[in-house]
């Protein structure tokens, strides 16, 4: 089945679409809550621990009649099914896209349960004490060492799921900056720690610098022969891995078809089987995969990512809303932002079609933004409430505390709830001196209620977020799994690297750059 090539804008939906949008854009949400009583009934949808009321949005029957037939031209359906069938969804690389097969237990490739099953042992050895260092003693403190999908998600999974942790302290290092990476070594035992180099090429200059910084401290306090017990890679790239003096027993398998910044699922996420024991980092899996089967199986008119996707594509293609904004109510949330902003805007950032033809004619990826609440409230809110600027944005909250302080989560899910409200009421001042205290309300949000945060319920969140962001891109005619966006800054780097080690800038032909680098090197 060949992966759809449709431009949006040339279907009858877009048409009809632009059509309506001139009818509701100034239409305000209070009048169509008044005008329709059952609003919320079909305009909400519950699936296992998920509820998401998405009834303050700028929208009416009409428009969601209209986005799901946007996305029925745009053959949303055969592109599901092409991703999930394992084809070469990703073009432009040649890779199939199969994030989705690391977590379907029925069906996953001999390979990956495999390397699960290795992954079970490996961490299960580390948290119970019998992997020993190079002087006896068990390991106290796990580092990893990677970058983009093999930071991130291990990262943010690692931050949500604290309260699940053991007593294994998780440590990450992703930036080449040398002050991040002294300050993460300065307090460790080389005796207690364990390092995981994370690379599926093992050539990624930052990873391989800080890795090679780290190898030679723990040189500092050990020999060649110790770093087989401190040191495991994750990578595809084995002679290089043997040669930095890792055991080939403990190099864990990486795949072409899987993105980086999917990669939480597979071997990337051994950081996380430490962090909380293998049984939670399966329950993640299984509960990605269940959310996996509601996009593959449910209508379009009852499934979230699409519902969610659709809603984003709404608001960025016909209101000119260049961002979307993310507020979890959960502290545990607070590394979901920079996650997902990875996900969302490396894969949709593109301005390039299907079809090889440039886009100059509608806009693709949104910039994602946020921060937790009741944090964020006292930060930007001021300008979602006051602001010039329309910025839908998605409120995720928790219904069931995990510690069991009510009174903390009374406090919590009130603001949950009064913030979306009154962004969308507002409220009206009459006196004209009074003015500078009127809300214009109008301001759409999606509220997403889940009963707790476990790490089944934390594995369906992420992969919700994943599939909403394929939805987007389907629509906007690009292709979501490739990156070379990311490779010019890489070939530029080395250019000015030489420049700055030779503290030579004449061989640089930036007039800017050249100027720059003057300034640091004299």
């Amino acid at each position: 089945m060949a992966f759809p090539k449709i431009n949006p804008t040339q279907t009858q939906a877009w048409a009809a679409l632009l059509s309506h949008y001139q009818q509701i854009n100034d239409r305000h949400m209070v009048d169509l809550f008044q005008q329709d009583q059952d609003r919320v009934d079909h305009m909400s949808l519950e699936w296992r621990d998920f509820y998401l009321d998405f009834s303050k949005n700028r929208i009416d029957t009409t428009t969601l009649k209209g986005l799901l037939e946007l996305a029925e031209e745009c053959k949303l359906s055969d592109a599901i099914e092409a991703q999930f069938a394992l084809e070469k969804i990703n073009e432009t690389e040649d890779r199939a896209v199969g994030h989705t097969a690391l977590r379907n237990f029925e069906t996953m490739p001999k390979e990956v349960s495999e390397t699960l099953e290795k992954m079970q042992v490996f961490s299960e050895s580390v948290i119970s004490g019998d992997w020993k260092g190079f002087t006896g003693k068990p390991i106290k403190t796990v580092v990893n060492i990677g970058i983009g999908g093999s930071d991130l998600g291990p990262d943010m999974v690692c931050e949500a799921l604290s309260y699940y942790r053991n007593h294994l302290e998780v440590r990450f290092v992703s930036n080449v900056d040398g002050d991040h990476v002294m300050e993460v070594l300065k307090d460790l035992d080389p005796e207690t720690t364990l390092f995981l180099v994370v690379s599926k090429s093992f050539t990624t200059q930052e990873t391989l610098t800080n890795a090679s910084t780290i190898r030679s401290w723990f040189l500092e306090h050990a020999s060649e022969a110790d770093i087989a017990k401190h040191f495991v890679a994750v990578s595809t790239n084995l002679d290089a891995v043997t040669e930095f003096g890792i055991s080939s027993e403990q190099i864990f398998p990486m795949w072409d078809w899987v993105g980086g910044r999917f990669s939480l699922w597979s071997a990337v996420g051994l950081s996380i089987a430490c962090a909380v024991g293998y049984d939670h980092f399966e329950a993640l899996l299984r509960g990605a995969h269940e959310m996996d089967q509601h996009f593959q199986e449910t209508p379009f008119d009852r499934n979230m990512p699409v519902i969610l996707g659709l809603l984003s594509v709404w608001y960025n293609n016909f209101f000119e809303a260049e961002t979307e904004c993310l507020v979890p109510y959960s502290q545990y949330l607070s590394k979901m932002v920079p996650y997902l902003q990875q996900a969302v805007m490396e894969s949709n950032g593109k301005h390039i079609d299907r079809n090889g033809q440039p886009i100059d004619y509608y806009q693709t990826g949104t910039v994602v933004w946020g921060s937790t609440g009741t944090n964020a409230q006292h930060a930007f809110f001021q300008l979602l409430h006051q602001g010039t600027k329309l910025v839908p944005t998605d409120f995720i909250a928790f219904a069931s505390s995990l510690h069991g302080q009510q009174d903390h989560q009374d406090k919590l899910l009130a603001n949950f709830l009064a913030q979306t409200e009154a962004l969308m009421e507002g409220t009206y001042q009459q006196d004209p001196a009074d003015a500078f205290k009127s809300f214009k309300g109008n301001q759409p949000t999606n509220s997403l209620i889940i009963e707790k945060l476990t790490p089944e319920n934390l594995g369906s969140l992420v992969a919700l977020y994943e599939h909403k962001l394929f939805v987007q891109g389907v629509i906007w005619n690009i292709y979501s799994y490739d990156q070379w966006g990311v490779q010019l800054g890489k070939v530029v780097a080395k250019e000015t690297l030489r420049a700055l080690q030779d503290q030579d800038s004449g061989e640089l032909s930036n007039f800017s750059t050249q100027n720059l680098v003057k300034r640091i090197v004299d």
